[in-house]
C-alpha cells in the first residue's frame, strides 16, 4: 500500500454519497478500505449507490447483516479494524446489533465514524434530506445566487462533500491518531448541517466585522463586486475575474486597457453596478480563447470558466495531472499531494463481495470457517 495511511484498516458499510466519498479519501491515502455489502447487493451483483470513480481503490466482502452469524462475522473484523464508517440514519446499526457499544466492546481502540445529515441528535435527526436541505438550514444556501433571484443549489459539493464527507474523513483521521496515544476509541458524529455552517466560518467572520449583509448577489464574493464575478465572451463562452487586491486589479485594467479610462473607484460600491456593465462590454468584445491569451497567467487574477471535459485536457491541469485516466474513466487523482508518501489510484470498482473470502482469511478467519460462514448464509461472494 501507497500513502500515508498505509497499514490503516476500514471497514466500510456500503451507502451513498458522502461515505463512500470519506472512504475513497481515506482509501487514495493508503488506507486499506473493505467495503461491506449487503447480500442482495451481492447476488444481483449491483451496488446501488455505487459510483464508478468514488467507489475506487477499495475491496468488497458480502455479508448478511440479519443473519446472526453475519453479525458476528463483521464483529470479528472490527476487532482488528482502526475504524468503522456507516451513513444510515441514527439507530438503524443499533437495531442490527452493529452499533458503536457492541463494537467498541470487540475493539477498544475503535474509530466509530457516523454519516448524517442532521447529526446523531436533536428535533430533526430522524428526518429524511439532501444536500439542498441540511445547506439551507446550515445558512449557507441562502448566499448562493444573484441578486433578485432565487438561491442556486451549487451543485452537492457543500453539503455532501464539502461538509460531510471530507469532515467524516478528517474526523476519523483525527480520532485515530487520539486512539493511539490513548487506546482508547470513540465515535464521530459528522453531520453535513454541522460540516456546511463550519464551511461558512469565513462569512461569518466578515458578518461579524459588518462587511457582509444578507442581502443574497450583493457582497464581495457573492457576485455583487464588478471585479469577482463571471463574464460572457463573444463566442458564447465565460471567463471568471477574481481581481480583488488593489495590485492585482490594476493588472487588469493596464492588461485590457481600461486603465486609460476614467472609471469611478472600485472600492465605492455605490459604482459596481457602473462597473459590471463596463466589464460586461469588455468582455463581449473578445473571445474566450483571446482573454486567455491576453490574461491568462498573469496576476490580473483571470481564469476561462471550464467544462469538465475542456479542464481534463487544459495545461496546467495536464501537466500536474490533476485529472487522470484510470481503467478508461476520468477522474479526479488523489489528493493532497505527498512528496514521500503519495497517494495513488490502485483499482477500480470492485463487484459487490468480489474480494470476500480473500479479506476474511486476511483479517484472520480460518479457511474452514469461512466455508462454514458460506454454507450458513452469513457472507456472500460474487460469482
Amino acid at each position: 500500500m501507497a500513502g500515508p495511511l498505509a497499514g490503516v484498516k476500514v471497514l466500510e458499510l456500503a451507502g451513498i454519497g458522502p461515505g463512500p466519498f470519506a472512504a475513497m479519501l481515506l482509501a487514495d491515502l493508503g488506507a486499506d478500505v473493505v467495503r461491506v455489502h449487503r447480500s442482495q447487493s451481492v447476488e444481483n451483483g449491483v451496488d446501488p449507490g455505487g459510483v464508478p470513480i468514488m467507489d475506487r481503490n477499495r475491496r468488497s466482502i458480502g455479508i448478511d447483516l440479519k443473519n446472526p452469524d453475519g453479525v458476528e462475522t463483521l464483529l470479528r473484523l472490527v476487532e482488528s479494524a482502526d475504524a468503522l464508517i456507516e451513513g444510515f440514519r441514527p439507530g438503524v446499526t443499533e437495531r442490527l446489533g452493529i452499533g458503536p457499544d457492541v463494537c467498541l466492546a470487540r475493539n477498544e481502540r475503535l474509530v466509530y465514524g457516523r454519516m448524517t445529515g442532521w447529526g446523531q441528535e436533536g428535533p430533526l435527526a430522524q428526518a429524511a434530506g439532501h444536500d439542498i436541505n441540511y445547506i439551507a438550514l446550515a445558512g449557507a444556501l441562502a448566499h448562493f445566487g444573484r441578486a433578485g433571484e432565487k438561491p442556486t443549489p451549487p451543485i452537492n459539493l457543500v453539503g455532501d462533500f464539502g461538509g460531510g464527507g471530507m469532515f467524516l474523513a478528517f474526523g476519523v483521521v483525527c480520532a485515530i491518531l487520539e486512539a493511539r496515544g490513548s487506546g482508547s476509541g470513540q465515535v464521530v458524529d459528522a453531520a453535513m448541517v454541522d460540516g456546511a455552517a463550519t464551511l461558512m466560518s469565513f462569512v461569518w467572520g466578515m458578518r461579524a466585522y459588518g462587511v457582509f449583509n444578507e442581502e443574497r448577489g450583493t457582497n464581495l464574493l457573492d457576485s455583487g463586486a464588478p471585479h469577482y464575478d463571471t463574464y460572457e465572451t463573444s463566442d458564447g463562452q465565460f471567463i471568471a475575474l477574481g481581481a480583488l487586491e488593489a495590485q492585482f486589479y490594476e493588472e487588469f485594467l493596464e492588461k485590457t486597457g481600461l486603465v486609460s479610462e476614467n472609471l469611478p473607484p472600485v472600492t465605492d460600491k455605490s459604482s459596481w453596478p457602473e462597473l459590471k456593465i463596463r466589464f460586461t462590454k469588455l468582455f463581449k468584445s473578445k473571445t474566450r480563447s483571446e482573454w486567455c491569451s491576453l490574461l491568462e497567467g498573469s496576476d490580473a487574477c483571470f481564469a476561462p470558466v471550464l467544462p469538465m471535459s475542456e479542464a481534463a485536457v487544459h495545461p496546467h491541469i495536464v501537466d500536474r495531472k490533476t485529472i487522470v485516466e484510470f481503467e478508461g474513466l476520468l477522474q479526479p487523482a488523489p489528493a493532497p499531494r505527498f512528496s514521500r508518501t503519495p497517494g495513488e489510484i490502485r483499482s477500480g470498482v470492485a463487484i459487490p463481495g468480489q474480494h470476500t473470502d480473500e479479506v476474511l482469511l486476511e483479517w484472520g478467519i480460518s479457511a474452514e470457517e469461512v466455508k462454514d460462514l458460506h454454507a450458513r448464509g452469513a457472507v456472500r461472494k460474487s460469482v
